[in-house]
């Protein structure tokens, strides 16, 4: 089981003093939290991408990746929302290739598409088209990796002919991919056709859709023949906020809450924390919710927490990782390894992509011979051979 931490890489006023970081303090704050997420015993940092206000998340999150790469030694580095719908597939293709080698291979991605609307058109992109964007430049990201040379046509960019994209993924064996998504079935389908990973980023969703979702794609993943459904690679999104007292952890953390760009001015914090996997209280309760989510999804591989959002001071921020560290990290590990079946799997590093590749077992798209999904494309053509027969 993996644990990490991602940011959205927000500047917001700090609704307790007005107090407004500059660029430059976000920035190196945020390379701060991943190098002390590291030293307290979190696995993997993530980084959200923005190209608008409020929002310093890189724009090419392999800029940051690459320095932390330098400045950690065992971080997972990866992404909460790689933009998959409005950024070149040849450019991801490249810039991943090249941040996995600097990295060791200490580098997975989370492919979406994102949260600002305006997004779409700074890029010349038709936000209605999102999710058939989503499918195409993921096909083509998929065989520039896999395939040396490639000729491609799609809808959305220009065609290509006979183009090898540089590097080549490191030990000819791209990052893992986890497909994020917080509402769309199409994207937990395309995580599942291609044996990925799915990522539920589930902090504004109740339980009820998180549980579907995530059944959806293990029912999907089984279907396509690369493994059964309760070893497929799920991910959860969490938000927390702690105090030792859990009453001053609600005091505490009330205003920053009320007043944070992604869901403020909405629903009541105990409202929110209710529906939402948000928990603010003791580590203790960090830990009971946490634990509840097994019961939501089955055994899953990783669970990452935002908690450096909505005008948080530095100071509170690091204080939260130290917290995590102590109290809540180590019961988590424990807790969640007890019962779980020895055939899940734990989350891909690269050094089990490198050997699952050895033996030939990778994820073969759309399902390998045996599968249902081949036993029905093989039942569909011998249909359509037998139809063109009889005409």
């Amino acid at each position: 089981m993996q644990f990490g931490v991602f940011t959205i890489g927000d500047i917001t006023p700090d609704p307790t003093n007005g107090h407004v970081p500059t660029e430059n303090e976000r920035i190196k704050a945020t390379v701060d939290i991943a190098k002390h997420a590291e030293e307290v015993g979190f696995d993997v940092f993530a980084t959200g991408q923005h190209h608008n206000p409020p929002f310093v998340a890189p724009g090419n999150p392999p800029t940051l990746l690459a320095y932390l790469a330098a400045q950690t030694e065992k971080l997972i580095l990866s992404t909460s929302t790689t933009l998959i719908t409005t950024m070149d597939p040849v450019r991801l293709a490249e810039d991943y290739a090249y941040l996995q080698h600097l990295a060791e291979g200490r580098v997975d991605l989370a492919l979406g598409r994102g949260n600002t609307g305006p997004v779409y058109p700074w890029f010349g992109k038709d936000i209605r088209a999102g999710i058939p964007l989503a499918v195409e430049n993921y096909n083509l990201l998929y065989r520039l990796w896999h395939e040396d040379r490639v000729d491609w046509q799609g809808k959305y960019r220009t065609p290509l002919n006979n183009f090898t994209a540089t590097p080549r993924p490191l030990d000819d064996t791209p990052p893992f991919v986890w497909h994020g998504s917080i509402r769309s079935p199409e994207i937990a389908e395309q995580a599942a056709y291609y044996g990925d990973g799915f990522l539920h980023n589930n902090i504004f969703w109740n339980k009820e859709h998180v549980i579907e979702m995530v059944r959806l794609y293990r029912q999907r993943y089984e279907y396509y023949g690369h493994g059964q459904a309760h070893q497929a690679y799920v991910a959860l999104g969490g938000q927390a906020f702690m105090h030792k007292n859990s009453q001053e952890a609600v005091r505490q953390f009330r205003p920053y809450f009320d007043n944070a760009p992604v869901y403020g001015h909405g629903p009541s914090l105990e409202d929110f924390s209710e529906m939402t996997p948000l928990t603010v209280g003791s580590p203790q309760q960090v830990i009971d919710r946490t634990l509840e989510f097994r019961d939501w999804v089955g055994d899953y591989q990783r669970q990452m927490f935002l908690i450096d959002h909505a005008g948080l001071p530095q100071k509170t921020v690091l204080e939260q990782l130290d917290m995590f560290g102590e109290h809540v990290l180590p019961v988590l590990r424990e807790e969640f390894a007890k019962n779980r079946p020895a055939d899940v799997p734990d989350a891909p590093t690269h050094d089990f992509l490198v050997e699952r590749a050895r033996r030939g077992e990778s994820p073969v798209p759309g399902g390998r011979e045996g599968s249902r999904a081949w036993s029905d494309a093989q039942e569909r053509k011998a249909k359509l051979d037998a139809a063109s027969k009889a005409r």
